[in-house]
């Protein structure tokens, strides 16, 4: 009969070569949003090992600035051993148990803090374990709530053009990328789309060209008419990004929110502030939809909530749409095994005590202008036609010809995104993404703990490698 002093001790896995590591992804590994190729047919991917800071380093021991977050995730920065301590802490505890008809006291007190920063009633989270999961319980509530109203036809989602809202199902029929659905058609049906906040697009639109206040209520009132022509009893809910992410960080122009909830409020239709970007700090604020100023009918998020050290999402809703489930035998048959996952939740909130004591949203708001004005200075460059955002969440739009504003075609775009930008942009130093799901653009979302040192940093990686883009077209 074993003891316990006779029980093996625990090995650490063993250390693995760099050509290993490369030949077991090649035969194992199914990267996401990526061509496999590189790992098939070229010289492998990178391998990242390490994160501090703001910096991340590969398996080759290289150093890089991480100029995306990861993937607009770790808000408070790498290496935050407090949130990988409350997270064993949390697991030796309690590793796991669902909050399907149970609950434990991490989920608990996470969606009261949560309801505490939301803006007005919203006072109900349901828990998911990332952002698309979130908006898909988000497309379902909606529908389901205007059936508990008597008004089963009102099913139809409104999103706007290059809008990514996420990968499942319901999701992707929000998704407003063409691209990214037709090798999954037919959708789940109900999508509608309507123009984005692309000022420097707008002509392109056929919008007025004059002064972005016009141009916010013109792209506002493309929403009224798509209800209209659709039929408001047919229409569920907007779901609007507060900064909209694909296509290169376009921000809301002044009073675009107002009307847009005008719109909603007129017609009966849900506001869902997909925010799983920009919420946590992002563009200053726990939530983006407070440094707009409009009040959503629901919230969704995810990413910043745990700064990434485990993954957590979820749906914030209003009282008038928790309402018809507070009482009697109606539920909402719908969830996730890993929602409101002790960790996660326990990390989140430890995660949220960091963005408290160290006033990350106040220094967002701080130094996001300053961020503007450093990346503003690589508009000097011929191929730089735009710079936007707001708070940490910069897009830098690439042009052909900045008098004419003309783009890159597809064969130009894959060779100046795929075939150098991304790989040289890496090389010197700086992880971002270069995007073509609309026109070519960089986009920088790094960390929201960096300063005007790092933008500085930041805007001479990119002024070199920008300009040895130009001449290689």
């Amino acid at each position: 009969m074993s003891t316990a002093t006779e029980r093996p001790t625990r090995t650490e896995r063993p250390a693995r070569t760099e050509a290993e590591l490369q030949q077991m992804a090649k035969d194992h590994l199914w990267m996401h949003f990526a061509r496999q190729s590189v790992m098939t047919e070229g010289p492998g991917v990178p391998i990242i090992v390490k994160g501090e800071g703001h910096h991340i380093w590969d398996s080759q021991g290289k150093r890089y600035i991480d100029g995306l977050a990861g993937l607009f995730v770790v808000a408070a920065g790498h290496g935050r051993k407090r949130l990988a301590e409350v997270a064993a802490k949390q697991a030796e505890e309690l590793a796991f148990f669902p909050i399907w008809s149970y609950a434990h006291p991490a989920a608990i007190e996470l969606a009261d803090r949560l309801a505490d920063y939301a803006p007005g009633d919203l006072n109900k989270v349901f828990f998911s374990t990332g952002g698309g999961e979130a908006v898909e319980t988000a497309f379902k509530l909606a529908k389901y709530y205007w059936k508990l109203q008597g008004r089963p036809s009102k099913h139809k989602v409104i999103s706007r053009a290059v809008a990514y809202h996420g990968t499942p199902q319901g999701a992707l029929a929000i998704t407003g990328i063409p691209a990214m659905k037709e090798m999954f058609e037919p959708v789940t049906p109900g999508g509608f789309r309507v123009p984005n906040t692309n000022f420097y697009r707008a002509g392109d639109m056929g919008a007025p060209t004059g002064s972005l206040e016009e141009f916010g209520v013109w792209a506002a009132d493309r929403i009224e008419e798509m209800i209209q022509f659709e039929g408001p009893e047919t229409v569920a809910a907007v779901f609007l990004e507060p900064v909209q992410n694909s296509g290169g960080c376009f921000p809301p122009p002044p009073g675009y929110f107002q009307r847009v909830r005008e719109i909603c409020d007129k017609y009966d239709v849900l506001l869902v502030s997909d925010e799983v970007i920009c919420a946590f700090g992002r563009i200053g604020h726990m939530f983006a939809c407070d440094a707009y100023g409009y009040q959503p009918d629901m919230i969704t998020f995810a990413k910043a909530v745990t700064s990434g050290y485990s993954p957590l999402g979820g749906t914030i809703v209003s009282d008038r749409i928790y309402e018809p489930f507070a009482h009697g035998d109606t539920a909402f048959y719908h969830g996730y095994t890993f929602g409101g996952h002790p960790v996660s939740a326990a990390v989140a909130l430890e995660n949220l005590d960091i963005f408290e004591e160290e006033g990350l949203p106040e220094h967002v708001r701080e130094n996001s202008p300053i961020f503007r004005r450093t990346l503003e200075k690589l508009t000097d460059l011929p191929i730089v036609g735009d710079v936007r955002g707001d708070g940490y969440f910069f897009g830098i739009e690439l042009v052909k010809d900045k008098a004419t504003k003309e783009t890159f075609d597809d064969d130009e775009s894959e060779r100046l995104l795929r075939g150098f930008l991304s790989k040289a942009l890496f090389d010197a130093g700086l992880y971002c993404r270069a995007d073509d799901r609309g026109d070519p653009v960089i986009q920088l979302a790094p960390p929201l703990t960096i300063g005007p040192s790092e933008f500085d940093e930041i805007e001479q990686i990119l002024r070199g490698v920008l300009a040895e883009a130009w001449t290689r077209l």
